[in-house]
Formats: C-alpha cells, structure tokens, sequence
C-alpha cells in the first residue's frame, strides 16, 4: 500500500530553511541548530521574550532599561591606546549619554554619524555615577527614521554567528509562506476558548506588541500549543485502537499463579491485587496487552509482574523480562527465579557476560522451550535469540531503551501472526496531568501503597558545614553493622571533575571509617562494578559512595543510611528515588540530605516537602507545581515527548482535553475521511506525530 503524500498545502513549509532568503551555506547550519532543517521548523521557532523599548531623556534613563533617544552628535572621541572602545558623545538638552563600540568599529562611525547631526538611538542604558552609557547601541539612526526602531521587538533564540534581529527576518519569511490551513478544532470549543485561528496564531506569535503576547498563556500561545497536543493525542490513540485490533494468546489466571502467591511470605497490597487484576484482564481478553505498571520504588511492581509470568507459563508461553543494567537484570533474577523454580519452571539470567558453551545451552532451552523464562539485559534482543512460544514481554524501567530494542523484543513471538504481550514497569511516579503525554496510548495501573511492614524513612536536611557531625555519626552506625549509600551530586559538566569530587569524598571517608568504603562510578569497567557492588550486597562494604543515581540500583535491606551530598542540585523526583534505596529492611532508616547554603526559596521548598511526605505520586504533583515549567521531574530523562509549542506543565490543563478530542474525533469517524477528519491529517502531518506508540515506534 502507497503511503499517503503529505498535503500540498503544506509544501512550502517542508522546504529546506536554505530556500528562505539570505540563508545561504554559511548560514543554513547556524538556522538548523538554532530551530531544524525546514521551514516548518523556523515557524515554529516563536520568541522567548520581547523587549520594550521606552522613550527617555538623559535625565530620566534607567540603568538596566533598553530606553531610545532622541540626540545630537556632539564629538567622537577615538581611542587613545589598543583595546579602549571609540565613543561618541552625545546630548539631549537634558544631559551627555556616551555611545560606546568595541573592536571593529572605528572611523567609518565618524563618516556615518558626522557631528551636529541628529539621529535616533536605543539600546541598554548603564549608569556609571552621573555618567550614562549605551554601549553598542542597537539602532542609530537619522531622526527622520525613527519609526523603524520598534516598541517592542521579539527575541528569539540564538547562537554565535546569528543574532536574534536576524533570526526575526526568517521566522517572518516561514510565517509568509504558511497558508491558512483547514480548522480541525471543534468550532463551539474554540469560540467558548476564544483562541483564534492557526495562523493568526502565529502571526499574533511572531508579532508581539507586549509581554502578555510571548507568555504561553495568552490565547494564539494556548491555540498553538493544543494543535500540537491533539495531533499528538490523535497518533496515540490511533496506536492503541490498532493495537487492540492486533489477537494475542489468550492468557487465563493459573494455578501456578495462585500456587505463587499462596507461597509468598506476605499478602499483597490492595493496590497489587488492583492491579494484578488489570493485568489478568488485559491477558486473557485476546487482545495484545500493552500495559505500563506504575509504581513507587519498592511498591512490590516485581511480584505482580511474576505472578503474570506464571500465568503465561500456565497457558505454555514463555515470558522475557528485560532490565536496563546487569545489575537490575540480576536483582529481578535474584526475586523470581527461586519462587518460580518451586513451580517446576526453568528460569534462566542471560546477560553480555554469557559466552560460549554456557550461552548456547541457554538458547538451545529457549529455543525448544525448556526455560519458561528469561531474564536479562540487552543480549534478550539480540538476533540469535530465538524463543519458542514467547507470549510476555516485561520490560523495566522502559524509557531507558532505545525504539529498536524494545520492538526487537516485541517481534520475537511466536510467529502465528499474535501480538507479544507488554507489561512496562517504571519506578518514577508521573503526575496523573502528564500520564497522557507519555503514555497515552498505554493503559496504566497504579501501585499506590506500600507494602506492610515498610517504616517511613526518617529525612532530615542538614546544612554542609555540619559535615563532620554526620560524617561522625555513620562511622558509629557503620562500627554497629549498618550500611549506607552515599551519594556525590553533578558538580560539574565534565565526567573527571565529577569523578574526581566522588574519588576526594571516598577518601575522605576511608580515613575516618576504614577500608569498608567502596567507590561506584559510571566510567569503571562493568565487572568491577559488580563487585563492589556484591561487596556492598554481603555486608562486607559498609558504606558505598555513588556518583549517579543508576549506580544504585541494587536491593540491600541491610542499607539503612541514605546520604545525598548537595540535595540541592537534585530534582525533588530524583531525591525520592535515592530515598527509596533505604528502608527495605528490620533497621530503622535515615535519609540525610546536605545542602549548601545560602538555600533559594525553591530549593527550601523541595526538602521541605520531602521531608513530610514519602508518596511519589504526591511528591511528583507537587514537584509539577513548584517547578511550574522548564523541566519538570526529569522530562527529557523521563521519556516525555519533544513537544515545540506545548509546554506540558503550563498546558498540563490542555492535555486530558486532547486526549478526550482525539478519541471522540476517532470515534465518531475513524479513519478520519469527514472535512474535519481531513483537517486533522494535515495536522498530523504538520507535527510530522503519525499514528505510533511510546513503546515501540516512537523516539
């Protein structure tokens, strides 16, 4: 089948940005690392802020303003030595202000702007004492051209080489070449929102006359960012219809399930069985599940994930779970593989270490069905994989793979034309406003309790210069058998420096505690990780200092002390997480977070909600409304889209909106063939959001 051409209407804004005029070879590069390669993209490069310009005298500039006036030319004065900057003095009746220009400027100045004459400047006024200086005025010009100085000018992004001013004449050319394109909104909820059309949106956009017209709030800022929320709610919402659409093997709930569980030396949570339930639902309906498992970190997302790995085996399929790091992989295996040996099913940890003989038998009892489960990293999807009946796919902590891992696991099914079961697990709560950005096109449970048994982690913020104190403080904890994370924040962009801060901190702790404090880093090689890791593990590292969060992912219940030097430079999310890596066994539990002062008004307001609450999914709401924008818990981390136009913290109220437009519009005309259908097209196109899944198709 031919894929459908993109609308014609839409071909000037997919040109290449070298067809806009004065982007030559030299410049193109500079447009494409500013907005992309097309126009489209430059279009929808809108401003970041606008400057406004007020009229002033000498007498009543404002240091710090960008202010325009109205002068003579009273002198010019050349520098008197090399790297002093030619200055013209100028008067206004009122006082002196001194235009100032630094290298490349010289007497062509005294040509252009002869003395007695009158012209027009604007730019940053700085107060020096009583005298006034603009230093490298952004317009001078003769008093008859005034009017081409504007109130306000937009500013844009930029880079060396291609200031904002210049970047405004391209955006003006994208916008020429949009043509209004057909209305997909809903008329009664567009009129009811007063947002206006989609290019006066734009024009409105790139034509600001105040600052209530770059907010994101204003309403052609709001129209924008809706069109690229519904194009992208419509995608996945195409996904999972054809996804539903796809058969699966049918998986009932098994005695082997209930066998499972009955063994387990606690009873699971309401939230557990919740969503065990969910799970089943989806397995046994006969169409592929593709389900994300939501949890805090230790909410017991593992168990249920088990517990649908015996039901696969119960109905003679196998099941694959893959994790993001050896570690993770060994842990999960740790967890499952005894339970489900009792139950007569053969589990195997396939990792990169497994060579040779000891592999091959691996696959061999893959590929004639021996093991019922394997459990491993990355080497699951590779090519000489081969199962053979694999009806369940688990993968955790989804985001951290890349599109062809994750469908080179997917397409390892048996081959009878069924869908592979998904279950995602991720252990970073996501605010239920933004579930739909990332996941729209799954269906989630949540695990919102705690297992029994689980004491709250005393947290506790202790300002750097108390050091000592606690430094004191884990030695007698570590001399009475405990354990104890800690953890060296990013102090740096470079990898050595953050090393070497992570090298001083151990040390530093060897001389006082003894040998029995390891060091994990991301540049050691993976087997030496792992040992210091299993070190850690048994007991015989007392306290392990880690550079990243990823480094401790690894279950110790006898780990009782968390401390995270510099809790300031963390996200609220990310410090919740670490958090998490404590309290797991019988010892009380502690979680020391260092600051350095002075502490800002937010940084104060993370600890503090830390330190009251240990629910993740309150933490990230709350994390949400105090970072109000920007990126929120990690998103690029987090697997959220690259929206252009919609910020999903300050349009988070226009998402659930989005979804709920895109399936009644499918609903109501599913292949999208009515004249608003159509409209919709181009809009998909536009945004380049085609029907695709966060889990399989989409980057």
């Amino acid at each position: 089948m031919l894929k459908p051409m993109r609308p014609e209407i839409l071909f000037p804004l997919f040109s290449p940005v070298s067809t806009l005029k004065g982007v030559g070879p030299r410049v193109a590069p500079l447009v494409e690392r500013v907005a992309g390669s097309l126009v489209r993209d430059v279009l929808f490069t809108v401003p970041q802020s606008v400057i406004r310009r007020s009229r002033a005298t000498a007498d009543t500039a404002v240091d710090g303003q960008v202010q325009t006036f109205f002068v003579s030319i009273d002198a010019h004065q050349p520098p008197s030595r090399l790297g002093q900057p030619w200055k013209i003095r100028t008067w206004d009746d009122t006082g002196f202000i001194t235009l100032t220009w630094f290298k490349g400027h010289g007497p062509h100045l005294e040509r252009q702007h002869p003395v007695g004459s009158r012209r027009a400047v604007s730019g940053k006024v700085e107060r020096f004492g009583v005298e006034i200086q603009v230093a490298h005025p952004e317009y001078l010009l003769p008093e008859e051209r005034a009017d081409e100085i504007p109130p306000f000018e937009p500013v844009y992004a930029a880079t060396a080489g291609l200031p904002s001013r210049t970047f405004r004449r391209f955006a003006l050319e994208a916008l020429s070449r949009a043509a209004e394109l057909p209305e997909w909104l809903d008329p009664a909820w567009q009129a009811r929102e007063g947002l206006p059309s989609w290019r006066a949106a734009f024009v409105t956009a790139h034509n600001p006359v105040g600052e209530a017209d770059v907010s994101p709030l204003s309403p052609h800022r709001r129209r924008l960012a809706y069109d690229e929320l519904l194009a992208h709610q419509t995608a996945l919402a195409q996904r999972k219809a054809a996804r539903r659409a796809q058969p699966a093997p049918v998986i009932p709930a098994s005695d082997l399930a209930d066998r499972a569980e009955k063994a387990l030396p606690f009873r699971l949570t309401g939230a557990q069985i919740r969503s065990l339930s969910e799970v089943r639902g989806d397995l046994a309906s006969g169409e592929r599940m593709s389900r994300l498992l939501q949890g805090d970190v230790g909410s017991g997302k593992t168990v249920v994930a088990m517990l649908a790995v015996a039901d696969a085996a119960g109905a003679g399929l196998q099941s694959a779970i893959m994790a993001p790091t050896e570690i993770l992989a060994r842990q999960h295996y740790e967890t499952m593989a005894e339970p489900l040996a009792k139950l007569g099913l053969s589990v195997i940890l396939l990792t990169g270490r497994d060579k040779g003989a000891g592999r091959a038998a691996k696959l061999a009892g893959l590929a004639d069905g021996t093991h019922a489960v394997a459990i491993g990293t990355h080497a699951l999807f590779q090519d000489d994989v081969v199962f053979q009946a694999l009806g369940l796919s688990v993968i955790d902590e989804q985001h951290r793979f890349g599109v062809n891992e994750r469908r080179r696991l997917q397409d390892k099914g048996a081959g009878d034309g069924k869908g592979v079961h998904l279950l995602a697990m991720s252990a970073t709560p996501i605010p239920r406003t933004l579930e739909l950005t990332v996941f729209g096109d799954l269906d989630v449970s949540r695990i919102d309790e705690k297992p029994p048994g689980r004491t709250p982690v005393a947290t506790r913020a202790v300002p750097m210069p108390r050091l000592p104190e606690i430094v004191g403080r884990l030695k007698a904890a570590a001399e009475a058998g405990a354990q104890a994370f800690w953890i060296c924040p990013l102090v740096s962009e470079s990898e050595k420096i953050d090393l070497r801060a992570a090298e001083d901190r151990a040390a530093d702790l060897r001389q006082i505690i003894g040998p029995s404090v390891g060091l994990v880093h991301g540049q050691m090689p993976v087997a030496e990780k792992d040992a210091v890791m299993q070190a850690f593990v048994e007991g015989k590292v007392s306290v392990l200092v880690a550079t990243t969060v990823v480094e401790v992912g690894v279950n110790v219940p006898n780990a009782s002390i968390m401390v995270i030097e510099q809790a300031e430079r963390f996200g609220l999310a990310q410090l919740h997480q670490l958090r998490g890596r404590v309290g797991r066994g019988a010892r009380e539990s502690s979680c020391v977070l260092l600051y350095d002062l002075p502490l800002s008004d937010t940084a104060q307001q993370r600890l503090d909600i830390l330190r009251k609450s240990d629910d993740g999914f309150e933490i990230a709401e709350k994390d949400l409304q105090l970072r109000g924008g920007g990126d929120p818990l990690g998103l690029k981390q987090s697997g959220f889209p690259a929206y252009r136009l919609a910020d999903p913290v300050v349009h988070r109220d226009l998402i659930a909106v989005a979804a709920d437009d895109a399936r009644l519009i499918l609903a109501r005309d599913p292949d999208l063939t009515s004249p608003r259908g159509q409209a919709v097209r181009v809009l998909q196109e536009l945004f380049d959001w085609k029907p695709v899944s966060t889990l399989h198709d989409a980057g």
